[in-house]
């Protein structure tokens, strides 16, 4: 395609359907890569003879990854052309994911799974892009539609795992994985829009502009110290869930664990909503309400975690208060410095995924610990924390 994106492109409004549904589907399919491996973690640990809060650790280090891939990455997203940014990038993440496939052993996996978490950054590049599209009057919900494809490729990615994993082995799933990035590649370098530039900074001015958006800017705080600590509980649940399903009183394997993926869905099915209602109302207390509801969703898991029902009805919760509240947080974000669209999301999603990569070690640890019981206590307490900063700062809007 031969468009073009400025600032007056995002003025216009000028923003296909069509092209909206390929961008949430891109990041969808991108950021599946990050989760493979959660219904995989006993499998792994099998194959590699290790403990669980060994093959933890590959969640752990993916998710490192993934914020160092954002630190060095997204923000180029404001000075250079955004096509062939994301080709670059899918290429690289085709190459990670081969190295997790052929993996011998446990070093040789973290450091393959660190490559993919480094290079599947392509989903940040194309959320700012989504939102200067849209203008700034349907931010929220265009950036709710894009989330909630980003959102269902979390959940269905754990789906379609633990059923390949279960059916073929977990090796084969890389395999698969890879050639998906490959083919994305292509379909995205023919449909996306190329960009212009919306910055004449340098790479190294634009460090040094994040750590003075971090320095001014409040809501930036606030949201990320949310977000780091919303997506760590949701880290803390996701990592140890295999370990519990596959013991009493479930004794389930890794394809019943991916199923829980799609009872999630239901919960990312409200990120448009929770978008609209961002445009329309105080997202400060949106956001308050979010967290709530992720609170309750770990009462269920530490009450009523023995009872499929129970968990269930806290999958659907849990996925609803996370992923709103990041549809809630970046609509606040993205509408602070619009120009700095890449560099704010760098900041915030760094501190999200590095709260992440906090959750899922703390969930090995407490699981080794104390079993299902820690990693509930452990959840919960990271919730209260994002809680207690929202109270804490509620003058920003």
């Amino acid at each position: 395609m031969s468009l073009s994106t400025s600032k007056a492109f995002g003025e216009q409004q000028n923003i296909s359907k069509k092209l909206i549904l390929l961008m949430a589907v891109a990041c969808g399919a991108a950021v599946a890569n990050l989760y493979y491996n959660q219904p995989l973690l006993a499998e792994m640990a099998r194959t590699f003879h290790a403990s669980a809060h060994a093959v933890g650790n590959v969640g752990m280090v993916t998710q490192i990854g993934y914020a160092v891939g954002m630190f060095l990455f997204v923000p180029m997203g404001d000075m250079k052309e955004r096509r062939q940014l994301i080709t670059i990038l899918l290429g690289a993440v085709t190459l990670s994911l081969i190295g997790v496939a052929t993996a011998q052993n446990l070093p040789w996996m973290y450091i393959a799974s660190l490559a993919v978490g480094i290079t599947t950054v392509v989903p940040q590049v194309i959320i700012p892009l989504a939102a200067q599209l849209a203008g700034p009057k349907d931010q929220g919900k265009v950036i709710g539609i894009v989330m909630s494809g980003l959102f269902v490729g979390i959940l269905l990615a754990r789906t379609f795992s633990g059923v390949i994993g279960g059916v073929l082995g977990w090796r084969t799933m890389y395999w698969i994985a890879a050639a998906m990035m490959l083919v994305l590649a292509v379909i995205l370098r023919i449909f996306l829009p190329k960009s212009h530039p919306e910055t004449t900074l340098s790479y190294p001015q634009l460090f040094k502009s994040m750590g003075q958006l971090i320095a001014t800017q409040p809501v930036l705080r606030e949201a990320s110290i949310i977000g780091a600590m919303m997506f760590g509980a949701f880290s803390v649940f996701w990592t140890s869930l295999s370990f519990l399903l596959e013991g009493e009183p479930y004794y389930y394997g890794s394809e019943i664990a991916g199923l829980f993926g799609l009872v999630g869905v239901v919960g990312a099915a409200g990120s448009p909503i929770v978008g609209r209602l961002s445009d329309r109302f105080n997202v400060k207390q949106i956001v308050g309400l979010l967290i709530g509801i992720t609170l309750v969703s770990y009462l269920f898991f530490g009450f009523l975690g023995a009872s499929l029902w129970g968990l269930v009805i806290g999958v659907i919760l849990l996925d609803l208060g996370v992923q709103g509240a990041q549809v809630s947080n970046q609509t606040r974000i993205y509408s602070l410095i619009p120009e700095a669209r890449n560099r704010l999301n760098t900041v915030y999603m760094v501190s999200y995924f590095l709260g992440g990569s906090l959750g899922s070690s703390l969930s090995g640890y407490a699981w080794g610990l104390w079993k299902w019981t820690g990693v509930c206590l452990t959840g919960g307490l990271m919730i209260i924390i994002g809680l207690m900063t929202w109270g804490s700062h509620r003058a920003n809007k």
